[in-house]
């Protein structure tokens, strides 16, 4: 049985248990985990963000939850059809078409993309194998890792990511499931995930995946989850250990939670997109002191994020809580191409080096 077959298998089976609760005179209801704050846990022996116990039940009783299970079997239905016909469509076009599905449809694209994980959750499947993309699309990858990815007619093309791609990388697509993207072989010793496109285009122009023996992975900002499933791939079945190298400040520190640990947002999944083992080698408050490096101004909203950073168990290390303690008493942040304030080539000839030797990489 291939994926489409399952999915559909999975769909089916959920319909028919609400046309089976509808015959025998029940009243049809879905239960899925409480999706807030206060029901994500740790999971002490994986180390990701996971669903804690509390359960959210909708129920055709009331006219909410009427409707709630009328939009789940118009999307159902709909990536049916798309799965029968092989099509895709973005998040945002199924909003859209949703306007076709009189009281099915939905108010706001928040509420069809929230609609869509609910079906993740309650199917156990992913996005990816209802036929569903999203707006952004995954990062890039320089170095020398070979893929083979399924072209448009059905075979697999072999892509060396260091030889066979330009000076941008070789761009992730948004599904990098096995039956989409195989890896094939690396020839390097880590992956370095680089925020921002500035410092990752700086680390290529300076040679660092080939001098240092280096997968380099641009993570645009907050990685996409095509980017995040990317690096657990790499780092479980090539046996490469992460490195999150980013700026320091609140925001950037969450960057690599996500990675390492997962995130709300996507608690359900967390054991497909994290990666419990990765280092954080980006910015601290004891490199802006060490290095002397230019800063700006820590604003409201970073000063509540570090605090509300000090109570979350992603950074519950002694560490962690110094570094966070610390960029709060200098009120200071600083962005990774500070570095340059010492030259072009500091980064990848002095910091990098460092913080990869301490981090044990090197």
């Amino acid at each position: 049985m291939n994926n489409d077959e399952e999915s559909i298998e999975k769909l089916r089976k959920m319909v028919l248990e609400m046309y089976t609760a509808l015959k025998m005179g029940e009243v049809p209801e879905i239960s899925l985990p409480s999706r807030n704050k206060d029901n994500i846990v740790l999971d002490p022996k994986y180390s990701i963000w996971r669903y804690g116990e509390n359960i959210t039940t909708r129920s055709a009783r009331s006219i909410d939850g009427a409707e709630y299970i009328l939009k789940v079997l118009s999307v159902v239905e709909f990536i049916m059809e798309m799965i029968g016909e092989n099509k895709s469509s973005t998040l945002r076009e199924m909003y859209y078409i949703s306007e076709g599905w009189g009281n099915g449809k939905f108010h706001t694209q928040d509420e069809s993309n929230l609609l869509a994980e609910d079906l993740e959750i309650v199917s156990k499947l992913l996005r990816e194998d209802f036929h569903l993309r999203p707006e952004e699309n995954g990062a890039s990858i320089i170095g020398n890792i070979t893929v083979e990815e399924k072209s448009r007619k059905g075979d697999f093309k072999t892509i060396n990511c260091k030889d066979d791609v330009g000076d941008g990388g070789y761009p992730i697509p948004y599904n990098v499931e096995k039956e989409k993207l195989r890896l094939k072989s690396a020839d390097a010793d880590f992956i370095l995930a680089i925020e921002t496109g500035g410092m990752f285009d700086r680390l290529v122009e300076n040679g660092f995946d080939e001098r240092m023996r280096s997968v380099l992975v641009h993570l645009k900002g907050q990685p996409a989850r095509s980017t995040r499933r990317i690096l657990k791939r790499m780092n479980e079945e090539l046996g490469l250990p992460v490195y999150v190298f980013t700026d320091g400040d609140p925001w950037s520190f969450r960057i690599f939670g996500s990675i390492a640990y997962g995130a709300i947002k996507t608690a359900h999944i967390s054991h497909h997109l994290a990666v419990p083992t990765a280092g954080f080698i980006g910015v601290t408050a004891s490199d802006i002191l060490n290095y002397d490096l230019p800063t700006d101004k820590l604003t409201d909203k970073d000063v509540d994020a570090l605090k509300a950073e000090l109570n979350d168990p992603r950074f519950n290390s002694e560490t962690w809580k110094e570094e966070i303690e610390t960029m709060l008493q200098i009120n200071k942040k600083a962005e990774q191409q500070a570095l340059a304030k010492y030259g072009l080539n500091y980064v990848t000839d002095t910091y990098l080096p460092e913080k990869l030797s301490e981090g044990g990489a090197i």
